[in-house]
């Protein structure tokens, strides 16, 4: 479970140019769900994600995670009991080098644009997000080789990604999102440049890691998403707030 309290978000705090992202933000998100954060542009919803994510930290408010692993290099920082109970980590005010583990082992991220790596195979950029590990580059390599079979794409795995179909370069992005088997999976508006098939495609993914037990979080004003059978909870977000938390019809 992913808990938030009073998430605030401000950029350019105390200057002409401030900006107030998120205020006060209070959400639980359950384990092994699929949950949409719904809304229009500006409404705060990647913001959010990249908090959730450890990829930005708040402005003010706390997020605590719980049900994950907490890392080796994190441990001698935490009590005993809270170790033993799995009570959770509060993540806000940890130094970064700990944030860096965290977001590694326990996100995965789909972006917008995919942000592949033009120049480089299919295969070497499913690897990209698993390199810092040090793991011996033949397993890296198997277990990427997986990912590409896992998606029907192994005859593409020499293959560059700018010359990858719409439909392959999603699943490789998917894919690499997957590389280090985190528990939570977070796409930014993820169908934006899709056609309807593979907005469909990717849905009809995200229900497979469901089912198989990850939390997926995405953020999208698609309702080929937002209205998706799949979906179990959708958030809905306007001008930095939720202003509707139900769960999905």
């Amino acid at each position: 479970m992913i808990e938030l309290r009073d998430i605030r978000k401000v950029f350019n705090q105390g200057r002409p140019s401030e900006f107030v992202a998120l205020r006060e933000v209070s959400l639980s998100i359950d384990a092994h769900r699929l949950m949409v954060l719904k809304g229009p542009s500006g409404s705060g919803k990647t913001t959010l994600l990249s908090i959730i994510g450890c990829m930005a930290r708040p402005t003010s408010g706390r997020i605590r995670l719980s049900g994950t692993i907490i890392p080796e290099s994190l441990r001698d920082q935490q009590t005993e009991e809270a170790v033993q109970d799995l009570q959770g980590i509060e993540v806000t005010s940890l130094p970064e080098r700990f944030l860096t583990e965290i977001r590694r082992i326990t996100f995965g991220f789909i972006f917008q644009q995919f942000n592949l790596i033009r120049g480089l195979t299919a295969i070497e950029n499913i690897m990209v997000p698993a390199y810092p590990v040090g793991e011996k580059h033949s397993l890296l390599r198997q277990r990427a080789g997986d990912l590409l079979d896992f998606f029907s794409l192994s005859r593409k795995a020499s293959s560059r990604v700018e010359w990858l179909s719409g439909g392959e370069t999603q699943r490789v992005a998917i894919a690499r999102a997957l590389i280090n088997d985190p528990s939570v999976i977070i796409a930014d508006e993820p169908t934006a440049h899709l056609d309807t098939g593979l907005s469909y495609e990717f849905m009809n993914t995200m229900e497979r890691l469901k089912d198989e037990g990850k939390t997926v979080l995405i953020a999208s004003h698609d309702p080929i998403v937002y209205a998706s059978d799949i979906v179990d909870r959708v958030v809905g977000m306007r001008d930095g707030t939720i202003v509707s938390a139900g769960i999905a019809e």
